[in-house]
């Protein structure tokens, strides 16, 4: 982990979550190669309380290096490590695959939208498809997979996004920093 000296704060946000009683914190710091984001969701999950920790180590392009997972959910500790190198990912150290996919998404988090945001810069009228290695703890066997998800940059402040595979689709918007303000029916930046 990088030293406190060699991090730099660039933006932070916290969220109330909408679909069940719940928050979430994050913070996006600049580092020597790269940048961090790091948070802590807090909120009521089938299983029970839910504190999740997550980490996204990030590469100069914003596109993600490796992640981390920590916490408890209901009455289980969780931990999982999440890496990428030129032939994929792994998951606590089993190799996943999906070596094309740049992007590292939790479903428990609005916060990893922002990176592949910023890594595409797309302007006004301009959209793309980035798929995501996806990591949600609610999920039954906790897999990492391919998630498909369609950005369209309607505003300067907001991007139509569509998962075809999670049924979700809404217009997303976000603040200064680039991370979601408002994620209808799910997250609300406070």
């Amino acid at each position: 982990m990088p030293s406190s000296r060699m991090r730099s704060l660039i933006a932070h946000a916290l969220w109330n979550r909408l679909d069940t009683p719940g928050h979430d914190a994050a913070f996006l710091f600049g580092t020597g190669g790269g940048f961090t984001l790091e948070g802590t969701a807090v909120f009521r999950a089938a299983q029970g309380p839910a504190r999740v920790a997550y980490r996204v180590e990030l590469n100069p392009d914003w596109s993600a290096r490796s992640g981390s997972v920590t916490g408890e959910l209901g009455d289980s500790r969780i931990t999982h490590d999440i890496a990428r190198d030129a032939d994929g990912w792994r998951l606590d150290g089993a190799r996943v695959g999906l070596a094309h996919l740049r992007d590292l998404d939790f479903g428990f988090t609005p916060a990893t939208n922002m990176p592949a945001l910023r890594r595409v810069a797309l302007a006004v009228g301009e959209s793309a498809y980035l798929p995501a290695a996806w990591f949600d703890v609610e999920a039954p066997h906790r897999d990492l997979i391919e998630l498909p998800q369609h950005y369209e940059r309607c505003r300067e402040t907001a991007y139509f996004y569509r998962s075809p595979t999670a049924s979700y689709e809404a217009v997303l918007e976000v603040a200064p920093s680039g991370f979601s303000r408002i994620y209808p029916g799910l997250w609300e930046m406070v």
